[in-house]
């Protein structure tokens, strides 16, 4: 096991009706005025937010809302969201949404309580992330992990660039978990979350370090979990057992403990971003698009680490083959379970129009901020790799 810090201060309030919890756990962390951020107008139609907002108001807390978050959060709204705040003095940032509504939340926050600083400067990794407002979430969507995550993404309109920042600040002081709350999602919508919890696991579980052993257990359980719940939850919105036990998954996948002592890949994270900052893809989809590639072309790096998935996440029997064809048959495993949940596989299943190669190079140098840095851990990839799994996706 190798060296780690690890803390997870976010308070997890879980069940049916918890939402209602809202405003009281905003005054426990010492909030008084609120600004409460959300996304498309499905929150307010489904009663959500007037709940939310009625248990702040019980609670005897200032609120204000600042609704339309983008998808794929976007810099312009995140700006106008630090002017809100800062006109109402807010103290607490609260998201009633999913990752990106939730990654929106902390990008506010940390604009508020930096007004001398320009906020994407951070994302620039200019300025270090010394302070920030408290941040909550009520979780909507079983997927990105954010809310009780140490990281937010966001997409800069002008140039679509999109990029990761993280900072122990940006855990939120609580996460409230109603699964009830996801069962009007569509099936589309559940299946990005599969994918986006599984690829967080991914992305940690393909590392150089291999002697992790109770990490990987962690890892592989909750890659069996996402596995078996996923496809009754697309086919069954409003199964209680497979749509809490998703919400879970989720918040395990991506608060450390799948990659605790141990570098993180996130290579396919990063070939998703471009993809969905050019086409405004759904961020699951982009995942799923692109790791058969990535794992087509990173396999003979370490193919027992490949085996190990199909051996312990897939049920695959250890002796039924060589280590090479464990490891080809477990891409060929996961491959197949994404496109069973109607999750795209290349970028045509994706959407977007097949690239011509002029297209692909400038990806690949997006990918590279320009030749700035490389990617990935469980293997290291440059723009020629980067340009290499992107045209074994063209199609």
């Amino acid at each position: 096991m190798h060296a780690f810090t690890f803390s997870l201060p976010t308070q997890i309030v879980f069940g049916p009706g918890t939402e209602a919890e809202t405003g009281r756990l905003i005054v426990q962390q010492g909030g008084h005025r609120v600004l409460v951020v959300y996304g498309g107008q499905s929150a307010v139609r489904s009663g959500l937010i007037a709940k939310v907002q009625a248990s702040l108001t019980q609670a005897g807390l200032e609120q204000d809302t600042f609704g339309g978050i983008h998808p794929n959060p976007r810099l312009f709204q995140v700006r106008d969201g630090v002017e809100k705040a800062k006109a109402m003095n807010a103290d607490f940032i609260l998201a009633v949404g999913g990752g990106s509504v939730i990654d929106a939340a902390k990008a506010i926050a940390l604009g508020v309580a930096n007004p001398e600083t320009d906020l994407w400067d951070f994302w620039l990794r200019k300025q270090p992330v010394e302070r920030i407002l408290p941040v909550g979430t009520v979780l909507t969507i079983s997927a990105a992990g954010s809310e009780t995550s140490d990281s937010a993404v966001l997409t800069r309109d002008d140039t679509l660039e999109k990029r990761g920042l993280s900072s122990q600040l940006f855990r939120p002081r609580f996460a409230v978990m109603d699964p009830e709350l996801t069962y009007t999602l569509p099936p589309y919508q559940i299946a990005c979350g599969v994918v986006d919890m599984m690829m967080h696991t991914l992305d940690r579980y393909f590392t150089s370090v291999t002697d992790n052993t109770l990490t990987d257990e962690i890892a592989e359980g909750v890659l069996r979990n996402a596995v078996r719940w996923g496809k009754k939850a697309v086919s069954t919105p409003n199964d209680y057992q497979a749509m809490s036990e998703l919400m879970w998954t989720g918040s395990i996948s991506h608060n450390d403990l799948t990659g605790l002592g141990a570098p993180k890949d996130f290579a396919p994270h990063q070939l998703g971003h471009e993809l969905s900052a050019k086409f405004d893809c759904a961020h699951g989809a982009s995942l799923s698009a692109m790791w058969g590639s990535w794992a087509a072309y990173c396999w003979k790096e370490n193919p027992s680490r490949f085996a190990q998935l199909g051996v312990k996440v897939w049920g695959f029997d250890l002796n039924g083959g060589s280590i090479e064809d464990l490891a080809q048959q477990a891409i060929m495993q996961t491959v197949d379970y994404f496109r069973s949940l109607g999750m795209p596989t290349c970028l045509s299943e994706l959407g977007c129009p097949i690239q011509t190669e002029e297209e692909l190079q400038e990806l690949a140098r997006r990918c590279t901020f320009y030749g700035a840095r490389t990617i990935g851990s469980f293997r290291v990839l440059g723009y020629e790799d980067i340009l290499a799994i992107y045209r074994m996706a063209n199609h």
